[in-house]
């Protein structure tokens, strides 16, 4: 029996565009932008259009701060402290009668001490600030969005916990909450073993001989500096125009300050996450920290320009080899890097 050839599929050329707004499809935005070739597109300019169009729906100017999270690149996509600068020019660049503004954020985390330089800067100069969460908000970066008023996800957005990362001996980081947690079931297990008259597990005490005590000071005080700042944010900003209760009670300072460490507390919880790296919806926000999110499908056309902004994004970062992007209607700073070998 003769065996056929495997027929060959010849890709399909793809058609030539000059503007990806204009092709693209609700609901496939990106796989809608995979058909065509762009030619002379101005990536920064469509991204902008974008803008325009999501201040229109807030009544109120839109800044970028987005990390490329699609594609590893060999520079940092962290908050860190690089981006003092271009973000207190992004700033500067709105008029000066601006009191509200919008951040689009999209970001792994990085530093809190650095978040809290961001949060300095915005509220200094603003009265109202609104944070839509493009895609995710992880670590540094979900401290960073308990500084607004408002707090906006779509289905597809999330944060995460704010359990501080720590540099152990080898270099690498580790969650600190998982270092406490550890630390605490070693000491369990060897009080109950002295209650019953028995020595406490060798590789415990191992454990223990290679944990630096220094270390474990850093750690409680990096998770003590992560949950004040998140209360703070809360207490001061967020619940800010949270004046009653779903009864009509009146809400006192005292039950903000208490709601805010009961939230801060949680998003810092291990016990509760389990890993860093969790994903928090909005629907988990509000199940297990009670904390309220705007859902942006509730506002009027929101929903569509998030992702439509997100496919532009994402396919910047596809093709491009950029690590964090800075734009604002009149402001853009691309930072760029190398394609790493390193895998996602």
């Amino acid at each position: 029996m003769s065996r056929r050839n495997k027929p060959s599929i010849t890709p399909k050329a793809k058609i030539i565009a000059t503007s990806m707004l204009e092709v693209m499809e609700d609901g496939r935005e990106f796989e809608s932008l995979l058909k065509y070739e762009f030619d002379n597109i101005d990536l920064v300019d469509e991204i902008r259009i974008c803008l325009k169009e999501v201040s229109s729906i807030r009544n109120r100017p839109v800044i970028c701060y987005v990390a490329n999270v699609v594609k590893a690149v060999d520079v940092s996509i962290s908050i860190d402290d690089s981006d003092s600068l271009p973000f207190h020019e992004m700033i500067n660049s709105l008029p000066d009668d601006t009191t509200e503004i919008d951040v689009v954020l999209v970001t792994p985390g990085g530093f809190a001490q650095q978040v809290d330089i961001f949060v300095s800067m915005l509220r200094s100069r603003f009265d109202k600030v609104g944070f839509i969460v493009l895609e995710r908000a992880m670590s540094a970066g979900t401290i960073f969005v308990m500084s607004g008023d408002e707090i906006i996800m779509s289905g597809q957005s999330y944060i995460g916990p704010i359990d501080p990362q720590i540099r152990g001996k080898n270099g690498n980081f580790m969650p600190a909450q998982s270092l406490l947690t550890l630390i605490e079931e070693i000491n369990t297990r060897g009080q109950e073993a002295l209650n019953q008259g028995q020595q406490p597990r060798w590789t415990d005490l191992q454990i223990l001989r290679e944990i630096d005590p220094m270390e474990i000071g850093h750690v409680m005080n990096a998770s003590a500096y992560s949950i004040k700042l998140v209360m703070n944010y809360l207490a001061d900003y967020k619940f800010r125009f949270w004046h009653h209760h779903s009864d009509g009670r009146i809400v006192t300072q005292q039950e903000k300050e208490e709601r805010a460490n009961q939230i801060a507390s949680l998003l810092c919880d291990h016990n509760v996450w389990k890993n860093h790296g969790h994903a928090i919806n909005r629907e988990a926000a509000w199940d297990v920290c009670r904390l309220k999110i705007e859902h942006s499908e509730d506002i009027r056309d929101l929903d569509r320009m998030m992702r439509r902004l997100w496919a532009l994004y994402y396919w910047m970062f596809e093709n491009m080899v950029i690590a964090k992007v800075f734009v604002s209607e009149n402001y853009c700073i691309l930072r760029t890097g190398t394609i790493s070998n390193q895998k996602k």
